[in-house]
């Protein structure tokens, strides 16, 4: 019997380089069909009426409005304050729901609207365990809704982006709520606003007046170092008068607050930055003249929240954890 003839090393290269370009493809087509690829993004109909792109006046007003709202409710009666807060995330998951939308993502907004309620008003009556039971709930009342309104690839991405919306909106508000039921509650809430507030002004004033490096320029052009040096002294200086002077706590815990909600709400406006310029917006809504929508006024509060309810338990020492 004659020899078998050898094979052609070329032959196994080709069979290989084949394979590899077979599996780049199928990974491709998996990843097209889960999301579909960004917008364009927009240019800005109004060419920017500042240094950093804002309307001052309306900013000013609407920002001054809302803190005192906040204020009455928060002084008044601290169930108007958990009534805002519904409200509040009501609204931003609503532009949320908007804006990926635009990526052919269909979230399920009543089950959303119906859990965080229920998230809200479990943190306010209940504490926390009976919120994250809440959010539970939630999570999987999205997930069988979407999934009842049909199976598929599509509802395991519209579902996932559901339980993400609840997570991201009503979960980290609660821990505000979380901080209204402690001893001394709204002056608790009032100087974790006043923080947050703090690093958007420190960081508008000092980006405005000395900003020349930029910090994320690929995701927010307009932040600078400078401006988050800004930040950082204005919540600082906050933190001790309000943790001092105001509660009669130790000065370096309103330090360490005013650093930590620098840190949080920086990553949470760097985030929904990122999230803007994925689905190409400029702003999540228009609601709020001078800050774009909800969610853009809420991104650092959000983030920041249960930064500062750990930190304010600790410093009145009333942590249970």
């Amino acid at each position: 019997m004659a020899p078998a003839p050898a094979a052609d090393p070329r032959d196994s290269q080709d069979s290989l380089a084949s394979a590899l370009r077979r599996l780049r493809e199928a990974r491709e087509r998996a990843r097209s069909a889960l999301v579909t690829p960004a917008p364009p993004r927009p240019k800005d109909p109004v060419p920017p009426t500042g240094r950093a792109g804002r309307n001052l006046p309306a900013a000013i007003a609407v920002g001054v409005s809302l803190l005192v709202l906040v204020g009455v409710s928060l002084l008044t009666r601290p169930e108007m304050f958990v009534a805002l807060a519904v409200v509040a995330s009501v609204g931003a998951m609503w532009e949320l729901a908007r804006a990926v939308a635009q990526r052919g993502i269909r979230v399920p907004l009543l089950p959303l609207v119906v859990g965080a309620v229920g998230v809200l008003v479990s943190a306010w009556v209940a504490g926390g365990e009976a919120m994250l039971m809440a959010f539970t709930l939630t999570a999987g009342g999205v997930f069988v809704w979407r999934v009842i309104d049909g199976g598929g690839r599509d509802a395991v991405r519209d579902a996932a982006a559901g339980i993400f919306t609840a997570a991201y909106v009503p979960y980290l508000a609660g821990f505000a709520v979380l901080l209204l039921r402690l001893e001394d509650g709204p002056l608790l809430v009032l100087t974790f606003l006043l923080v947050t507030i703090a690093n958007d002004t420190g960081g508008y004033v000092a980006g405005v007046l000395f900003g020349k490096h930029p910090m994320a320029p690929s995701i927010s052009p307009k932040k600078s170092w400078e401006g988050l040096a800004g930040s950082v002294v204005l919540a600082v200086a906050v933190g001790v008068v309000m943790l001092g002077p105001v509660l009669d706590g130790p000065w370096w815990a309103g330090a360490v607050l005013g650093v930590a909600a620098v840190g949080a709400a920086t990553t949470g406006d760097l985030a929904e930055s990122l999230l803007k310029r994925d689905l190409g917006l400029k702003d999540m809504g228009s609601l709020l003249p001078g800050h774009g929508g909800i969610m853009d006024r809420l991104d650092s509060l959000l983030v920041g929240a249960p930064v500062s309810y750990l930190i304010l338990a600790a410093a009145t020492g009333q942590a249970a954890f």
